[in-house]
């Protein structure tokens, strides 16, 4: 049985194919349309389905739309309750806001509903975030995405049209899936553990912005949530917007700032976050320019209060989620802790997790973003469909991450010869390869299928030495980023612990371990300020051509580790086709791509 999942209404916008517990293909409509993120998350953007992605997913299992079996989709309109939040006691009439808040305020005056008065100004902030945050557009936002099986039968652009065309009615093959249950599903079930906690944070899904869940077998069940205007993923986007980054897509760079500060202002995020002892919290609505005055603007220069306003809400941040993780601890007779959702991939939060909280193992969907929910949203459906009668886990372990398109040798020369590119053959990849990179040049290198998630992982990577400290410079020159940003190692897995503090299998770069300091010379590229790595382990059967090109580089320097990060320039997603990847190697200052087996020098 095919299920295809899907990820639209808000951003980064997906496609995913399952079958029989195992995935088939998965990727970002971003790779296709190069529009960063596939979309801003805004309202009116939620019709835009990710047809390409979709084709893609379809392309690699040689069906059509019309054969798959079910559609799941990572959102529930039916999850919004029409008119005033959950919470309004009976006997409250409805209407307008003021006028809600009036009945509230006379039922309390009277003496009446005493329970009232804490929960007030809970109402309050409650009525004018719904407000905010939908502002009028709620009735189109949720019509869009109840429309989406039709959107997908006829919207599709005329250039994919073979693979869409005559799919017939959706409606009955259509189901719509709460977002944090396709995040958690996203966590637990492609998760290595046949038992396991899911803690589930981002910005907010349909009501909820944190989920807790137990796993066990086939089974996910819903502990607790915490739900808006209570965010840990909103209030990380406003201060990333009150630092000059573009929120919904910066917070990255918020995090990588962290490191630069002092925990001068965990008093002021203490102020307003409130973490209880049962898994909830609350957030004050607050405005940071009455703490700090007007916000940065983009291309402002960076000062010491930015790096202590990003360290401060970091610390504020790790605190909060360990006092939350150690609850759901209480809750769920197992060591085993997986995670997703936008904030899990903080990875200086999850080390902090990892070191100081209760769970002795810890996974995390590398795709834990809204791209994941597309995923989560099918491996939920299939597990409910099909994996009720398996004694066993249904689903197949999540080892790696490419799940994207791949291009042939014959692909590729053909396009090369078509483009007048001169190129050479290669006829032993990693070990000329490697020579190249132990000249101190910088490569862009293309290989197999693209990964899936916001990490290059060695498909679509830029690589060079980490062994001079000046080529972190060197690749933010080169892509055109902030120069506070670090750059992240790879390593051979079996090698990971002799260079990095604590080290173990970590194939997806979420989690950051200390730069061992008998090795810290020999690797200063790749080693923060705050003298961590955010490490990618690698082993053979993961990626073969990738694991023995690090070998190789390891024979002529003695060092196992190599510069990687994603083979993109500012601004662009990382490159998918052959053609995305002459394009950038040619606007961009890289000495060499290697892409299969030919080799683009300048």
């Amino acid at each position: 049985m095919y299920i295809l999942g899907i990820n639209a209404a808000f951003h980064d916008t997906a496609a995913a194919l399952v079958k029989d517990g195992k995935i088939i293909a998965a990727a970002e409509e971003e790779r296709f349309t190069h529009i960063k993120h596939g979309k801003r998350p805004v309202p009116f953007s939620a019709y835009e389905l990710p047809f390409h992605a979709i084709d893609y997913c379809l392309k690699t299992a040689g069906i059509h739309l019309k054969d798959v079996d079910k559609i799941a989709y990572s959102f529930d309109p039916d999850g919004i309750p029409d008119g005033i939040p959950d919470g309004i006691p009976d006997g409250i009439p409805d209407g307008s806001k003021d006028e809600i808040l009036n009945n509230l305020s006379d039922e309390i005056s009277m003496g009446k509903n005493k329970g009232l008065v804490e929960d007030y100004e809970y109402f309050q902030t409650s009525l004018e975030t719904k407000t905010d945050i939908y502002n009028g557009w709620d009735t189109l936002f949720l019509n869009y995405i109840r429309k989406a099986p039709e959107q997908l039968r006829d919207g599709y652009p005329h250039h994919l049209q073979k693979r869409f065309e005559n799919a017939g009615s959706l409606t009955d093959k259509w189901e719509f899936v709460n977002h944090h249950i396709a995040h958690a599903a996203s966590a637990y079930f492609p998760s290595p553990y046949n038992k396991a906690a899911v803690i589930t944070l981002d910005g907010r899904g349909e009501k909820a912005t944190t989920g807790y869940f137990i796993g066990e077998g086939n089974k996910l069940t819903q502990l607790a949530t915490v739900e808006m205007p209570h965010s840990l993923g909103m209030l990380y986007e406003k201060i990333t917007t009150y630092l000059g980054f573009l929120h919904s897509s910066d917070e990255y760079k918020v995090m990588a700032l962290a490191s630069y500060g002092s925990p001068v202002y965990v008093g002021h995020f203490d102020s307003v976050l409130h973490a209880g002892e049962n898994g909830m919290y609350t957030i004050d609505d607050f405005d940071p320019e009455l703490w700090w005055g007007t916000g940065r603007k983009k291309d402002d220069p960076f000062e010491q209060i930015h790096h202590d306003i990003a360290h401060s809400l970091q610390k504020v941040l790790e605190k909060t989620v360990l006092k939350l993780v150690a609850w759901l601890h209480t809750q769920s007779d197992t060591d085993n802790l997986c995670m997703a959702g936008g904030v899990a991939l903080n990875c200086v939060m999850n080390a902090v997790i990892r070191d100081n909280g209760p769970f002795k193992n810890i996974w995390v969907q590398p795709a834990a973003g809204d791209a994941g929910t597309a995923l989560g949203a099918a491996m939920w459906i299939d597990v409910k469909l099909n994996g009720k009668t398996s004694s066993e886990k249904y689903t197949s372990p999540m080892d790696h991450v490419y799940w994207g398109p791949s291009y042939s040798d014959e692909e590729i020369e053909k396009f090369l010869l078509w483009t007048k590119t001169p190129y050479k053959r290669l006829y032993n990849i990693a070990k000329e390869t490697a020579a190249i990179l132990a000249e101190n040049k910088v490569i862009a290198w293309y290989q197999g299928r693209m990964e899936f998630g916001p990490r290059s992982l060695g498909s679509r990577s830029i690589l060079a030495s980490p062994i001079h400290a000046d080529m972190q410079a060197r690749l933010n020159d080169i892509k055109d980023r902030e120069d506070f940003r670090p750059v992240a190692p790879v390593v051979l897995e079996e090698d990971a612990p002799e260079w990095f503090e604590g080290a173990g299998t970590s194939p997806f770069m979420l989690f950051v371990y200390p730069v061992r300091q008998e090795k810290a010379d020999q690797i200063p590229a790749v080693r923060h300020i705050d003298g961590t790595a955010r490490i990618q382990t690698i082993n053979q059967q993961q990626h073969p051509v990738y694991y023995d090109l690090i070998r190789e580089f390891k024979a002529l320097t003695g060092v196992p580790v190599l510069v990687n990060t994603s083979f993109n320039t500012r601004g662009e997603p990382i490159v998918c086709s052959p053609r995305d990847a002459v394009e950038c190697f040619w606007t961009s200052p890289f000495d060499a791509l290697i892409i299969n087996s030919f080799i683009l020098e300048k």
